[in-house]
């Protein structure tokens, strides 16, 4: 089992095939996200990695979260997140995770918080038909009619389907294809809609009903903090 990664929804698009054909897309960002700690057996009794991503100032940090931002040499993230990993899929601390950590053709499940639409009704909510339009109905053609039963039990039982507060809600949509990926601007376009507004977070793992893809990297494609910086200093040293 991989790690995810927590990217930010940028918003749709489509691409084009070779064939003329367009498919609808959504565009993840992947800002920047790093391993902070790991989670052991034998210290917490699971094994997982805690990831960071995005940008937040020091002085709206809390003094623990700095500590610990300061253990990994990373700076303050703005999201947290753990993600449940095998022993094998351990990635250091401080390392940086890449748009290709998914390849093309892959499924993949997306978690995040959908649009919030406010108070609805039982026919917007729940999809219900409504009352019928004549015979004796006036007023409440968009109602959701009765709601329990008789003297006994007599009570409107707890979860029952009726009009009140829809979406914002967390969801998960399973089996999305991802599209395309590119590394240097860490995007990953995946196909059809994913949970969430604009902007918002949402969390992106290997599809659990679906085999992983036979390219997809183990433990996963990363990069280490400073490595470009240490090449370019070892091919500057090769150099008469």
């Amino acid at each position: 089992m991989r790690s995810g990664v927590i990217a930010q929804k940028v918003g749709m698009t489509r691409i084009f095939t070779e064939a003329g054909e367009h498919i609808p897309v959504t565009v993840l960002k992947l800002d920047n996200v790093q391993v902070l700690a790991h989670r052991t057996d034998e210290k917490n009794g699971y094994t997982a990695l805690q990831l960071g991503a995005g940008s937040r100032k020091a002085s709206r940090v809390t003094r623990a979260e700095r500590e610990n931002f300061a253990v990994a040499k990373v700076e303050p993230k703005r999201k947290v997140v753990e993600f449940r990993v095998s022993p094998d899929n351990v990635i250091e601390v401080g390392a940086e995770i890449t748009a290709d950590h998914f390849v093309k053709g892959q499924l993949v499940d997306i978690t995040g918080t959908n649009q919030g639409k406010g108070f609805q009704g039982a026919m917007k909510r729940w999809n219900f038909g409504g009352l019928r339009a004549t015979h004796g109905v006036s007023v409440t053609h968009r109602s959701h009619g009765s709601t329990g039963q008789r003297q006994d039990p007599g009570k409107v039982f707890k979860g029952k389907k009726m009009a009140g507060h829809m979406g914002d809600v967390r969801v998960t949509t399973q089996n999305l294809e991802v599209v395309q990926t590119d590394k240097d601007r860490g995007l990953i376009l995946v196909r059809g809609a994913v949970p969430g507004s604009k902007g918002g977070w949402v969390l992106v793992r290997d599809a659990v009903k679906r085999p992983l893809h036979k390219d997809a990297p183990k433990p996963g494609s990363f990069r280490k903090t400073g490595a470009p910086a240490e090449a370019a200093q070892a091919s500057a040293e090769q150099k008469p």
